[in-house]
């Protein structure tokens, strides 16, 4: 199993992780340092484990506000591809329709031509 080592609030650890994950890792590691970095300059030295807290915590809202986003979006999709269901659906009942009319059409063009047409025995 792969290892890293991350740097974390100026210490570093070292990490497990599945095979071809190893910059996947770093990037988390470094993500989770630079909201530390942040809150420290924010807040101060206010200590490593209030801020890994806060950092956490941070990361977790964003996170929450992500799937609440994600749920949103994922909502809008299904009703627009519900929509774009239903409107296949009139779609086909219509050409389903204007076919039938189409074809009434014709078969009353073709009666009206032979009731007007005039058999050549008729004309001599």
């Amino acid at each position: 199993m792969p290892q890293v080592q991350v740097t974390i609030a100026g210490r570093s650890y070292r990490m497990a992780c599945g095979e071809g994950e190893e910059a996947h890792l770093e990037g988390l590691a470094a993500d989770f340092d630079g909201k530390i970095s942040a809150l420290r300059d924010s807040f101060g030295e206010i200590g490593d484990m209030r801020l890994h807290v806060m950092a956490a915590l941070t990361l977790a809202d964003e996170l929450a506000e992500t799937r609440r986003r994600l749920a949103a979006i994922e909502e809008e999709t299904s009703a627009l591809r519900s929509l774009a269901s239903s409107g296949d659906e009139r779609s086909r009942e219509l050409e389903t329709q204007m076919t039938d009319a189409l074809t009434r059409t014709a078969e009353r063009i073709e009666r009206l031509v032979k009731a007007l047409s005039v058999p050549a025995a008729a004309q001599a």
